[in-house]
C-alpha cells in the first residue's frame, strides 16, 4: 500500500489488484480537483487493514466522528476477499465511507446488490475522466446530504442525479432519477416509468420514498410515488382524487390518507389547484 497527495478536498481509498487498473484509477482520481489524498490498496484485505491501522490522519478522522475515508473506489473481482464482500464490511462502519464500484466487462449482474449496499455509482472500465468526475460529484452530494462534508472539504457543484442500475438481459442500464415520471409498487419491487419505457428494480417503494423525498418525490398512494413538479392537475371525481402527470400522459389515483400531504406539497410549490 502507498499514499498519494494532491492539494485539497476528499480523502479516498482506491482498491484494485491489477496494476493497470490501479494506474488508471489513480490518474482519474488525481485529476479531479476535489480529491486531496488517495490511499491505495491492492486487495480488499489490504484495504481493510489500512482502514484499521495507525495512519495519523485516519485516526484523527475516527476521533472526530468522520468516515475513516470519505469514499472507497473499488474493483469487484479480486483474489481472496471480493470488492462486494469488502463493501459489506464497510457498511458496518459508523459512519461508513461512500461506495463507488469500478467494474470490468460482464460484472453488471452485481449492480443491484451494489445499489442495495448504498453504492452511489457503478463505473465501467476503462473509466474516462468525465465519468470519474460525475462519480465524485455523487460522492460529494452523498456526503453533503448526510452532513459529513464541511468547509474544509471541497465544495460540491449542484447535486447530480442518483442513478439506479437496472439489469436488462445481462446488460446494466443506468436510469437517472430525473428521468423517472412515476414509480409503481410491485410487491417488494418497484417499477420505474420513464419516457422510454418501464424498468423493474429490486427496491421497495418505501425505500425509494425515503431516499427521494428531499428530491421532490411524493407518495400519493400505497402503490405510487411521483415527482411533484410533474403533477399538472389534481382532480376530484366520484372515486376520489386523481393526479395528471405531464401533458395528460398518465392519470394516477390519490388515496385519502395522502391527499392532505399532497395538497400541502403542491401549495408550497405555488401550483394552483
Amino acid at each position: 500500500m502507498s499514499t498519494a497527495h494532491t492539494t485539497r478536498g476528499l480523502v479516498v481509498l482506491a482498491v484494485d489488484d491489477e496494476k493497470d487498473g490501479m494506474d488508471v484509477l489513480d490518474e482519474r482520481l488525481s485529476n479531479n480537483r476535489h480529491v486531496r489524498r488517495i490511499i491505495k490498496a491492492f486487495d480488499a484485505t489490504g484495504a481493510l487493514r489500512v482502514l484499521s491501522g495507525d495512519d495519523d490522519e485516519l485516526a484523527e478522522r475516527r476521533q472526530q466522528g468522520l468516515p475513516i475515508v470519505d469514499a472507497v473506489f473499488s474493483d469487484l473481482k479480486m483474489p481472496g476477499l471480493t470488492g462486494m464482500e469488502m463493501a459489506k464490511v464497510l457498511t458496518g462502519f459508523k459512519p461508513s465511507p461512500v461506495l463507488v464500484f469500478v467494474t470490468g466487462h460482464g460484472e453488471g449482474e452485481h449492480a443491484v446488490e451494489a445499489f442495495e449496499l448504498g453504492a452511489v455509482d457503478f463505473i465501467p472500465k476503462p473509466c474516462d475522466q468525465s465519468r470519474m468526475d460525475r462519480a465524485i460529484q455523487r460522492v460529494l452530494s452523498k456526503l453533503r446530504g448526510d452532513g459529513l462534508i464541511g468547509e474544509a472539504t471541497a465544495v460540491a457543484e449542484p447535486s447530480e442525479d442518483e442513478v439506479i442500475p437496472v439489469e436488462l438481459a445481462g446488460t446494466t442500464k443506468l436510469i437517472p432519477r430525473s428521468t423517472v415520471r412515476w414509480v409503481e409498487a410491485q410487491g417488494d419491487y418497484a417499477r420505474l416509468f420513464t419516457a422510454e419505457g418501464s424498468h423493474l428494480v429490486r427496491i421497495p417503494l418505501a425505500q425509494l420514498e425515503e431516499r427521494w423525498e428531499k428530491h421532490g418525490f411524493v407518495r400519493i398512494h400505497r402503490s405510487y410515488l411521483v415527482p411533484v413538479n410533474l403533477i399538472t392537475e389534481l382532480q376530484l371525481g366520484g372515486n376520489g382524487y386523481h393526479v395528471i402527470i405531464g401533458n395528460g400522459e398518465r392519470k394516477l389515483p390519490v388515496s385519502r390518507r395522502h391527499t392532505r400531504e399532497l395538497k400541502d406539497r403542491i401549495t408550497r410549490r405555488g401550483v394552483g389547484l
